[in-house]
């Protein structure tokens, strides 16, 4: 028989107890390597205990369980993660299609069998599945229970897989073309297939600004803004060569800069 390891992160001691007890009864070829009280202490643990597996809370302090899957989605040997959330059953029924897993608070056995049924099968195939379609559902989800739609911080870009996380504050412009998106930083392009009108309702609009019917661009990479004779206008943005031609309709956002 092949021993597992798992790691929990949980900031409550008695939500953190009850899902190890439970997990010792139900998991018994898998051993619990400790309990994180928070992000910063499930990274330092998972670097000296190497889990196979961590199950990990949403909300914690400092750290909290969105950015601590977010640095662990950057890593090779990421160990499965299965999220532990207090959402209520309607909400957590999109993470249905997830690549890993999901617990609710609290923990039912029977629900809690059906995921170690899940991991087990995982682990014997050898399988890490990317987990970063589950993060980006859970950050919805996260912006639903607030009333809005929460601003990008991040866009996923690459190809097979490889996944580059790049900070939405690095970012240039974007640029559509047919059915994929054109994302310009000062190391380069990356190529993403998404909506650019999706994009821009998740832009900070304060920031972001649509300059053309196929580009957004960062106000903050902006150096300059030139108006020929005819009125047309092309912004010089930072580090690049390159001119970004702004429409008509959007003209009179520059007229005055």
């Amino acid at each position: 028989m092949t021993h597992r390891s798992y790691l929990i992160a949980e900031d409550e001691p008695l939500p953190a107890q009850t899902l190890r007890r439970f997990l010792e009864a139900n998991w018994s070829e898998a051993r619990c390597v400790g309990i994180a009280a928070d992000g910063d202490e499930a990274l330092s643990m998972i670097d000296e205990h190497r889990p196979d597996v961590l199950f990990l809370d949403v909300r914690m302090p400092r750290r909290d369980g969105l950015e601590t899957a977010r640095a662990l989605y950057q890593r090779r040997d990421a160990p499965l993660v299965v999220f532990v959330t207090a959402f209520s059953e309607y909400a957590v029924k999109a993470f249905d299609e997830a690549a890993i897993d999901y617990l609710l608070k609290p923990v039912e056995p029977a629900r809690l069998a059906r995921c170690i049924d899940r991991l087990r099968e995982r682990l014997a195939n050898e399988r890490r599945e990317a987990a970063s379609d589950l993060l980006e559902n859970l950050e919805r989800l996260l912006a639903r229970q607030d009333g809005a739609e929460a601003p990008l911080r991040f866009i996923k870009a690459g190809t097979g897989s490889t996944v580059r996380l790049i900070p939405v504050e690095e970012i240039l412009w974007f640029e559509a073309a047919d059915k994929y998106v054109t994302v310009a930083t000062l190391r380069g392009d990356s190529t993403i297939r998404v909506a650019l009108r999706e994009l821009l309702n998740r832009l900070d609009s304060e920031v972001f600004w649509q300059v053309h019917r196929s580009i957004i661009v960062n106000t903050r990479h902006v150096v300059q803004a030139n108006q020929d004779t005819t009125g047309q206008i092309e912004l010089i943005m930072q580090g690049r060569p390159e001119r970004i031609h702004v429409s008509r309709h959007f003209a009179h956002l520059f007229r005055r800069m």
